[in-house]
């Protein structure tokens, strides 16, 4: 039986705002039939459920039986597609052009061959000032297809200028389709590889760069073709570690919706993406007083009252700020301020349980639990470790799962349970062995931890020394250097040799960089 994070109809049915509802209610009673009651009766029954159960609807609704249940379903899911796809056709564009396109194939069907063409001019103003220009060329294929079949007593010269106008556009189309394509190939790279590990990945990654972003002059580009170019090249310096230049284009691709203001509200997913991108860039680079300026920027568009609204942006917004503001944390030192966060944290892992995918969810987790070992709390930090540790899928984020047992290890440690150690240790020895890659960072730790029990009390402050020692040399290396910001190691070997807590050290750090 479907469940309430399986069922298609229940999770949409939930999903509702109470003015969608209430527009559904009166869009069925608009059909009016006794199919269109039945749509209601299964509506409100799924409406008044946490958990999807079908039992419980064919008992409170005695009309339906079992047999219809499922058709019913398939149903009210189409139904309440077609109820959103009106109610949102004023905030979305794209949906109004289209409507607009079947009105025009509507007279033209009709033989009203020239309102079918002022209805598809109007589409293409439309579409081309809206930067879609699929759609204008969608447009520009229907009249040709009417100025080919009928006189239409156009203007003179009218073939030759519809032609141009078409090749012009479609250049345009495949351009941007082109620039698109080598954006999501990048970062479907990054997403399998992660960043590059040694000269020849580097290598390798960027002949793959080359080989697939288009030659492209921006000149006369649009929106789409910029927006495209930008991204592809912020996901290949973010796979390569080149920070630098990968700020550089994260604000090319923020300064781009800057340049276009209505695009931020017309693409806004796409205008937070470019902000948390350019944010991810500072905070590898430790640019705090820009990271701050830019987190005001992504927070004073979630806070405006005017913008487009959808469950989209609102998780995206969730995921961006929370992790941006746990990072500002990060940079300042000041875990146990940090942790005030977490309730609200959670409180929003749970209202998005059902669209947030499982790596987001164990990102917080891993960062959760950073807040709580910086602020001293290592019982709750390995709490939360241990959500990441014992998640089923362990093929998923390798390293993340890595970093969570190695910082596992260096909490038991801290928090001075010796007998769980020897366990924890050997756990992390069959995890690592099975590894695809191992970091010159992540193996040194994990031999130092593993030799702890073997170190006198007396002997200890040299040990840190001579690890921390070893690990900036490594941390020198730009191929070794992206585990020193997973876990933050060199700063809780400087805390063990000063004998000062960790985040104490971080707010001098943080002071002298600033």
């Amino acid at each position: 039986m479907p469940n309430a994070h399986t069922d298609p109809v229940f999770q949409l049915v939930k999903s509702l705002t109470r003015s969608e509802k209430r527009h559904f209610r009166l869009f069925t009673n608009r059909q009016g039939s006794s199919e269109g009651l039945k749509f209601l009766q299964l509506f409100d029954a799924i409406d008044g459920q946490d958990k999807f159960d079908e039992e419980k609807i064919l008992k409170q609704v005695p009309a339906i039986k079992k047999v219809q249940l499922a058709n019913l379903k398939a149903n009210l899911y189409k139904q309440l597609l077609s109820s959103l796809r009106i109610y949102h056709a004023s905030q979305n564009q794209d949906i109004q052009l289209h409507e607009q396109l079947d009105y025009a194939r509507v007279l033209y069907n009709k033989g009203f061959y020239q309102q079918s063409l002022k209805m598809l001019e109007k589409v293409k103003i439309a579409a081309r000032q809206a930067e879609m220009l699929h759609i204008a060329l969608r447009a520009l294929d229907f009249e040709k297809l009417i100025e080919s079949q009928y006189i239409t007593r156009s203007l003179k010269g009218r073939a030759e200028s519809l032609s141009d106008e078409a090749m012009d556009t479609a250049r345009h189309v495949s351009q941007m389709h082109a620039l698109s394509n080598a954006s999501l190939r990048l970062y479907g790279l990054y997403i399998k590889v992660g960043h590059a590990r040694n000269k020849e990945e580097h290598e390798q990654i960027t002949e793959f760069f080359h080989a697939t972003l288009p030659d492209t002059d921006l000149n006369g580009a649009g929106f789409f073709e910029k927006l495209y170019y930008y991204q592809s090249h912020v996901w290949y310096y973010y796979i390569i570690q080149d920070f630098r230049a990968c700020y550089r284009y994260a604000q090319k691709w923020v300064d781009l919706f800057e340049a276009n203001p209505g695009m931020q509200d017309r693409q806004s997913t796409q205008y937070i993406k470019g902000l948390h991108n350019l944010l991810a860039a500072l905070y590898n680079l430790l640019y705090y007083s820009k990271f701050k300026e830019v987190l005001r920027m992504l927070e004073t568009f979630a806070a405006d009252e005017n913008r487009r609204r959808s469950s989209n942006t609102e998780l995206l917004l969730f995921q961006y700020i929370y992790a941006d503001r746990i990072n500002t944390h990060f940079m300042e030192g000041t875990f146990s301020e940090g942790v005030k966060l977490v309730p609200e944290i959670l409180e929003n892992l749970k209202l998005y349980q059902s669209q947030m995918d499982p790596y987001r969810r164990l990102i917080f987790y891993y960062k959760i639990a950073s807040l709580y070992f910086g602020s001293g709390d290592n019982s709750t930090c390995i709490q939360y470790l241990n959500k990441i540790i014992n998640f089923r899928d362990v093929g998923l984020r390798e390293d993340l799962q890595c970093f969570a047992r190695i910082l596992n290890l260096i909490a038991h440690y801290e928090a001075g349970e010796d007998e769980v150690l020897e366990y924890q240790i050997r756990s992390v020895y069959r995890f690592l062995g099975k590894m695809n890659d191992q970091q010159q960072m992540q193996i040194e730790i994990f031999r130092f931890l593993r030799n702890l029990g073997n170190v006198a009390p007396h002997e200890l402050k040299e040990a840190f020394i001579a690890l921390r020692e070893k690990l900036l040399i490594i941390a020198a290396d730009p191929y070794e250097r992206r585990p020193f910001l997973y876990l933050d190691i060199i700063s809780w070997l400087d805390s063990k040799i000063e004998g000062i807590p960790v985040q104490e050290i971080m707010k001098r750090k943080h002071k002298e960089m600033k």
